[in-house]
């Protein structure tokens, strides 16, 4: 008869194998990776920041076109940065650190 046990918490590695000795964390979890589903998700996420800040790029240089007030364009720039950092930290989730 066998136990049934609870899986553990994804981030316990204390209790990565179970009694049967095969791997009690569900597929497509790593040991620093993150589930497809999940991945996925963040994908979606990027691509639609990675719209914003064209978009915020495109109005940006039409407010510099038509001579809008510089404090507006700063104000524009500072929101594209912020969506850029987003990005970035994204993007490094979804891209593993490999040391050469």
């Amino acid at each position: 008869m066998k136990d049934n046990f609870p899986l553990p918490p994804f981030g316990d590695r204390s209790l990565r194998k179970s009694r049967g000795g095969t791997s009690a964390i569900p597929r497509g979890i790593g040991e620093m990776g993150m589930a497809d589903q999940e991945q996925a998700e963040i994908r979606l996420i990027v691509a639609r920041l990675r719209q914003e800040h064209e978009d915020y790029d495109a109005a940006i240089d039409a407010m510099i076109q038509t001579g809008c007030d510089a404090l507006r364009i700063q104000r524009m720039k500072k929101k594209k940065l912020v969506i850029k950092d987003k990005l970035t930290k994204l993007e490094d989730q979804i891209i593993p650190d490999i040391i050469a």
